[in-house]
């Protein structure tokens, strides 16, 4: 079995469908893998969560949410607890995220605040700690042990958060290409850095930090990426990923951050070395459509791609011709 340790551009070029769910019965919100389990779950539009156990490929448990929806889930340090933010009755309870067990189907604690849809959510990888961004117009900071919102900023537009893997950053995206830092042990002072996109209006729909904390990977509404110097906020580059009407796509790092991978709006998976200059290693066909969700496992050679109401996952093909040609480089 290929490790992280052996990724190269021709591991990349191998990529290919292992396994594929088709029986979602609405669109695919968001996915997410636990940071040290061989787990995945998604949330979908037919209110559904789901539990995969990677290592074969298989669906371990679905649970529906009728009353609140599945909208963007991610994992908490415990491989079958997950927070879920909800799509129904925000403005009339306000119950906008559940903090679940998928082991007995249980809701272990509600979280007022928001009043609108949340769009972002990132668990903090070293507490209890989680952020929440929403349509509100505003970032929630959380402690699951407890209901009431431990902080709030006021932003303008969409917020998009994201912690750094030390959990000592968590970054916010807003209106206008604008990035603000904060330590996350004094949050209430303010950002301690802000960068500025330039040339690219278009609200973030997506940032992560890769593994070192280096780099930033920003994805907009309009899908263009951007790879960012984390600490300076400088721009080592950028890529347009096609237009895609109702669909916005995902970009990722592989855990050693030496790649890049995006959905695009042609229906391909793009590849890119980052490790010095960015260069275009491959173009996989989804044989989905427009990748919205996709993610690479923490500690496997695998990734997960989801469009409309499919789900995927990729492993290396061991009989792939190694030395393949890469395609040519975007301009």
């Amino acid at each position: 079995m290929t490790t992280l340790s052996e990724l190269s551009d021709d591991i990349i070029r191998s990529m290919s469908v292992g396994a594929v769910f088709s029986d979602f019965g609405g669109k695919i919100n968001s996915l997410d893998f636990h940071r040290t389990a061989d787990v995945l779950v998604t949330a979908s539009d037919d209110d559904s969560v789901r539990f995969y156990d990677i290592t074969n490929a298989q669906l371990v448990k679905t649970t529906y949410h009728k009353n609140h929806g599945a909208d963007r889930v991610c994992f908490t340090h415990h491989p079958n607890s997950v927070i879920c933010s909800s799509k129904y009755n925000l403005d009339s309870n306000g119950e906008s995220l559940r903090y679940l067990s998928l082991y007995d189907n249980r809701c272990l604690r509600y979280f007022k605040g928001h009043t609108d849809r949340v769009v972002s959510l990132c668990m903090s990888p070293v507490n209890d700690c989680f952020v929440s961004g929403s349509l509100d117009h505003s970032v929630r900071m959380w402690d699951l042990r407890v209901n009431a919102c431990q902080g709030i900023l006021h932003l303008r537009g969409r917020p998009t958060v994201a912690y750094d893997q030390q959990g000592l950053v968590f970054a916010v995206a807003m209106e206008g290409g604008a990035i603000k830092l904060f330590d996350s042990r004094s949050y209430d002072k303010g950002p301690f850095d802000t960068f500025l996109v330039g040339g690219d209006t278009a609200e973030v729909c997506d940032i992560k930090f890769s593994n070192d904390g280096k780099s930033m990977l920003l994805t907009t509404t309009n899908n263009n990426v951007y790879l960012l110097d984390a600490y300076h906020g400088e721009k080592k580059c950028g890529f347009n990923m096609d237009s895609s009407a109702n669909a916005t796509i995902e970009a990722t790092f592989t855990p050693d951050g030496q790649y890049v991978l995006s959905g695009s709006g042609d229906g391909n998976i793009h590849a890119w070395t980052i490790s010095d200059e960015p260069n275009k290693v491959a173009s996989l066909d989804s044989h989905i459509g427009v990748a919205g969700c996709l993610r690479w496992a923490p500690h496997r050679v695998m990734f997960a791609a989801a469009a409309a109401s499919v789900l995927t996952l990729w492993i290396p093909d061991d009989d792939a011709e190694p030395g393949a040609p890469a395609p040519a480089p975007l301009p």
